[in-house]
């Protein structure tokens, strides 16, 4: 198992170049000065700006800013941006706001999705289960940004007029954990809708396994058939999926963050392509990268515990 990681990780530094590199390329292909938008509309005095590219090596090529960059990124580094703000210090101020966001929609995603589903699998075909695809038809049918402002309208402002109670904050993270109730919700109904769908088609396929009829013949209880046979095989590619989709969900809460006003780095990643900042941009991407690579690693380790059959050398 040791080897197994170690392998793992090693394969990981070319992803993280790969990644790096290319999300750098696309920065730096952006049109503009990224000095120019740093002072607005302010005179720039000449000299300052030859000094401020000579110091972010804006003058150099590509690759050579890249090399420069890259290095960092290998002793620990994220760089700076140009207001001389170290990005790791960004980072760690609005990376808990993310974290705190994502796995409260990862939360949701489980708890729901996978429930949602295995009723649905349990009922097929009957009016439940019908009622439960049509529902998660409709929501993977409405975008993000239209689901997140009518539930801001119905379930933050009418649902506070009607009640003279504030249950779903729309806004900031001054509520604690209530805070992320709502926008985690809007983060995670695609997700819901598809994991709702993923579990169903699964457990509902090894339900019609010989095996499961074999226990059932015998007499096995269909709780227990369902419960620990049934449900446990079912349970790999929903593993997979959710772990590959907390790096989706951290990468995809810009449009959450920036309806709910949530200081996170979704809200930081788009001022900074805004804005040109590439050390921010390529020091978040990076980060996004890594917990890719973490949460697929862990689901690799998860599969050996779900499946006795699998061993890694």
């Amino acid at each position: 198992m040791g080897r197994y990681i170690i392998r793992r990780l090693l394969q990981a530094i070319p992803v993280l170049l790969g990644a790096t590199l290319l999300i750098y390329a696309v920065v730096f292909a952006l049109p503009g000065d990224p000095i120019a938008s740093m002072y607005g509309e302010k005179r720039m005095d000449p000299d300052i700006v030859a000094i401020v590219r000579e110091q972010y090596h804006l003058n150099d090529p590509f690759i050579v800013q890249y090399w420069y960059y890259i290095s960092g990124v290998f002793q620990g580094n994220l760089g700076i941006t140009f207001s001389n703000v170290p990005v790791s210090e960004i980072i760690a101020g609005k990376f808990q706001v993310t974290l705190n966001l994502a796995f409260t929609a990862l939360v949701m995603e489980a708890v729901i999705g996978v429930g949602l589903g295995f009723y649905a699998a349990l009922r097929r075909g009957r009016a439940q289960d019908t009622m439960i695809l049509a529902s998660t038809l409709v929501l993977i049918s409405i975008p993000t940004l239209v689901t997140g402002f009518v539930l801001q309208l119905v379930l933050g402002v009418k649902l506070k007029q009607s009640t003279g109670i504030e249950v779903f904050p729309i806004a900031g993270v001054s509520d604690g954990w209530r805070s992320y109730l709502l926008p985690a919700f809007v983060l995670a109904g695609t997700s819901i809708a598809y994991l709702t769908r993923l579990t169903r088609t699964s457990l509902a396929e090894i339900l019609r396994a010989d095996y499961i009829r074999t226990a059932v013949a015998k007499g096995m209880p269909r709780r227990r058939v369902v419960g620990r046979h049934a449900l446990r095989n079912a349970l790999i590619p929903l593993v997979t999926y959710l772990g590959a989709d907390l790096g989706t969900l951290m990468g995809g809460a810009v449009i959450t963050e920036t309806i709910f006003n949530l200081p996170g780095i979704g809200q930081e990643l788009f001022r900074s392509v805004y804005e040109r900042q590439q050390p921010v941009v390529v020091g978040i991407v990076t980060l996004l990268v890594l917990v890719y690579i973490l949460a697929n690693l862990i689901v690799d380790l998860l599969y050996a515990v779900l499946d006795p059959r699998i061993r890694y050398e």
